[in-house]
């Protein structure tokens, strides 16, 4: 039998990985309601095809001005699209919540920290525009999933990236990480490529970042999940509550990392309250 290097396994794994989350999530957009919120596509927020991004407008009866969340979508700093996420933009843009789903740049256009200073600029996007979208530019969630629930992570506990985006971090009300990697080291051969040329290491982990001033965290794990270990929200919620932080840990049962974000989606909310909890968390934070 022929030998298989523990890193051809893993790009393996993760490419099976991006490729089920690129089809379920494009089959859940097929069944998502087009009532309820207007949506402006393509924004610019830099320069580049990778720095534009999607917004959703609740309409009808709302909140004025209204929460509003960035979302940063998965997918191992390597894949996805903002045009694949139109479920996440529903599903809370029909509770009054406008929502906001940038594109950013990937591995190997980038490396850390590139795709930080995308996620802030559109930060600052969202607060710019804020008025004109019926929003608060005070009330800022800051949401991922996986890889970009790391980016959501660290744009609301490390002040610089926020800082250098001119944002003022106190804007940001609330982090939703949905199985993020917050304390990943020591880098294995998948992420030594994007975080590896770092000068320091332990900046890249937004564990290191939590302070008394930090936002209030909502962070949800997903029991079968095999893509991010649990460790990385246990040690998250450790230092929160070490520092004072107001957590709210929630790990949904028999199902796993991708069904963790598309039990967003209306058809299968019924699989975990993920959304629910979301809108429950941010009402309470206002």
């Amino acid at each position: 039998m022929s030998h298989v290097s523990p890193l051809l396994l893993r790009i393996a794994a993760l490419t099976v990985f991006a490729a089920s989350l690129q089809a379920c999530t494009h089959l859940l957009d097929a069944v998502v309601p087009d009532s309820g919120y207007a949506r402006e596509v393509d924004q610019p927020y830099g320069e580049g095809p990778r720095r534009t991004l999607d917004v959703y407008v609740p309409t009808g009866a709302k909140p004025v001005p209204a929460p509003i969340l960035v979302f940063y979508y998965g997918g191992n700093w390597r894949d996805g699209d903002k045009s694949i996420y139109r479920f996440v933009g529903q599903a809370f843009a029909s509770k009054g919540i406008i929502t906001v789903v940038p594109d950013y740049r990937l591995y190997p256009e980038t490396r850390f920290p590139g795709f930080l200073e995308d996620g802030a600029a559109a930060v600052a996007w969202a607060r710019a525009n804020a008025a004109r979208l019926g929003g608060d530019p005070d009330r800022i969630y800051l949401m991922g999933h996986s890889a970009g629930a790391y980016t959501a992570a660290m744009l609301a506990l490390d002040p610089r990236w926020l800082d250098q985006a001119g944002v003022d971090r106190r804007a940001v009300r609330g982090l939703i990480g949905l199985a993020g990697p917050y304390d990943f080291l020591p880098l294995d051969a998948n992420t030594s490529a994007i975080f590896g040329a770092a000068p320091d290491l332990a900046a890249t982990q937004p564990v290191k970042f939590v302070s008394p001033d930090a936002p209030p965290m909502f962070l949800a794990t997903a029991s079968w999940d095999s893509t991010v270990w649990p460790h990385n929200v246990a040690n998250l919620t450790t230092a929160a509550r070490r520092n004072g932080v107001a957590v709210t840990t929630v790990e949904y049962p028999r199902i796993g990392h991708i069904l963790l974000v598309a039990a967003l989606a209306a058809p299968l909310r019924w699989m975990a309250p993920v959304r629910d909890d979301t809108v429950a968390f941010i009402g309470r934070t206002q």
